[in-house]
């Protein structure tokens, strides 16, 4: 009797496994539509596209796309491709994502470990920073990037990232290190290590899942930020967002979407790469801090 029965509960499971991995399976394809269609549509002939083939399979298939995208596309009003522009969020996302991780790792650091009076209120003002909108801080960032001589360069446009990135990253490495062993540190204290000697040799060793969880956080905002590269960078120092966007403009009457589909996709390589290469440990990182004990 109890043979048959566990013999159709182990075949109703199989039944609803599949059906949920067809479902999730659909919903998948269904993500991943647009994808396709910016992929197959950058390696046709614009004749192809226009011609209504778009949801097609290029029955030409061409890399000329590609290669006008990222060297010899039209941004404005000189023949110029993606390429500088790519270097240049590069040099801003770089320095950038570095800095802000490192100081909301010291922040954290002080917040749990070191505390002070009015730590609580100092702590709320940067958490605060993080609900402020992109607009609110446009003019004053201006004037105080004017007044750096930092207006209109690549360092400008990182520092602003840096500013803006700060609050997140506290919020993350303090959460982290709010249930880190304060016995280590009272140790090392005890030891004779210094401030920066427990935050170097002990905390930082053990801090690689938030750092992960800081690193893409901070690399996808600031590489798809559009805003602020429109707003503060000079013409040699805008952003890839801000060059797809001229790419895209910049039509002379002929929509080449074909060299759009492939702008499109060199501009999410780089936070697409990122997140497959370290995708498994974001909620991983997110969650070491979540429960104490």
């Amino acid at each position: 009797m109890a043979a048959p029965m566990q013999e159709t509960a182990i075949r109703t499971g199989k039944v609803a496994r599949t059906f949920i991995y067809l479902v999730l399976l659909l919903f998948a394809a269904f993500y991943m539509l647009p994808l396709y269609v910016m992929f197959v549509n950058s390696v046709k002939p614009l004749a192809e596209i226009t011609g209504g083939g778009m949801m097609s399979l290029p029955s030409v298939f061409t890399l000329e796309p590609w290669v006008k995208a990222w060297s010899s596309a039209q941004i404005g009003v000189e023949p110029s491709g993606l390429s500088p522009y790519f270097w240049n969020s590069i040099k801003m996302v770089v320095p950038a994502v570095f800095v802000s991780t490192i100081l909301g790792a010291l922040n954290g650091y002080v917040l749990t470990q070191w505390r002070f009076r009015y730590d609580t209120i100092f702590f709320g003002l940067l958490l605060f920073a993080c609900f402020i909108p992109f607009q609110i801080v446009l003019i004053p960032m201006a004037k105080m990037l004017g007044v750096m001589g930092l207006a209109g360069t690549t360092w400008g446009l990182s520092f602003v990232h840096i500013v803006y990135g700060i609050g997140f990253t506290t919020l993350y490495f303090r959460n982290f290190y709010a249930v880190f062993p304060s016995e280590l540190v009272s140790a090392a204290q005890i030891d004779g290590a210094g401030f920066f000697q427990i935050f170097r040799r002990i905390l930082l060793p053990s801090s690689g899942p938030i750092a992960v969880v800081s690193i893409i956080w901070q690399f996808t905002n600031i590489w798809n930020d559009f805003l602020f590269g429109a707003s503060f960078a000079g013409a040699d120092s805008q952003p890839m967002t801000v060059a797809l966007n001229n790419l895209v403009q910049a039509s002379h009457g002929v929509k080449e979407y074909n060299v759009h589909f492939a702008g499109a996709i060199l501009a999410a390589m780089p936070t697409l790469l990122v997140y497959i290469v370290g995708g498994r440990y974001f909620v991983r990182g997110l969650m070491a801090g979540s429960v104490k004990g």
